[in-house]
């Protein structure tokens, strides 16, 4: 497991306490899991994807990544309705131990744009980890 200082926390994203990210992207926000989140699970081999067309509120479970250790929920950062999913995760979820950030795992339209600007930065993200 990697020391909080070796964590990869990209300031241009969102994050949540349940180690999500989100990140803006012209009028749809991309979702994914954090660095650490990856590296807690240890090596994911299965990740749960919703169907597109699916809404959410923000705080609702949208799928569930699986590895070797444990299966881990996965909680929408914004509310929105799922516009895409990445379905290179269904044959290799690796992917997301490889690199959280540009292996995202779906994204949203935002029903609420203004939640995007209350999730936390990479320094409270940082701050909140070191408990």
């Amino acid at each position: 497991m990697k020391e909080l200082q070796e964590l990869h926390l990209p300031e241009n994203l969102g994050y949540t306490e349940d180690h999500e990210w989100a990140q803006l992207t012209g009028d749809t926000i991309r979702v994914g899991v954090s660095d650490y989140a990856q590296d807690q699970l240890g090596d994911i081999v299965f990740v749960e994807l919703p169907a597109v067309g699916d809404s959410f509120n923000r705080g609702d479970e949208f799928g569930t990544l699986e590895s070797v250790k444990a299966v881990s929920e996965l909680y929408l950062p914004v509310s929105g309705q799922v516009v895409a999913v990445n379905q290179e995760l269904e044959d290799a979820p690796e992917l997301l131990n490889e690199d959280p950030y540009s292996n995202w795992i779906l994204e949203i339209k935002p029903a609420a744009a203004e939640e995007y600007d209350q999730l936390l930065t990479a320094a409270a993200y940082l701050e909140l980890l070191q408990g």
